[in-house]
């Protein structure tokens, strides 16, 4: 038996797609995301074109009568909340750095100063 069941109307390309749609979502955002990072896409527009996709996918898409149509909004959904994820995940990175670098100076002040003669 197959690891996934097969529904009634599903079509090859639905099967196709909902196979592979993880691996594309992350795929994709892996494209955008690099696109947001290196401000070709403002981060702004990013997480506004996200937010509406996955609104489309959670008011229609994934109710769709068309198999396909549902495999479609939910790569594209998840492809945006993992591009959502990257400027947060640059911000948290950066929000580290700066606590460590603020660490690192703050204990080579202290052993400068209990050095001092």
């Amino acid at each position: 038996m197959g690891a996934h069941a097969v529904e009634h109307r599903d079509g090859p390309a639905s099967r196709w797609l909902r196979e592979r749609r993880l691996k594309l979502a992350l795929g994709v955002a892996v494209v955008e995301g690099v696109l947001v990072v290196v401000d070709v896409i403002p981060a702004w527009v990013a997480i506004l074109a996200g937010a509406a996709i996955v609104a489309y996918w959670w008011a229609a898409g994934r109710n769709h009568g068309w198999q396909l149509a549902r495999q479609m909004s939910w790569t594209a959904a998840m492809s945006q909340v993992f591009v959502a994820l990257v400027p947060l995940l640059a911000f948290v990175l950066t929000t580290l750095a700066v606590v460590a670098l603020v660490v690192i100076a703050v204990v080579a002040l202290v052993a400068l100063l209990v050095d001092r003669r």
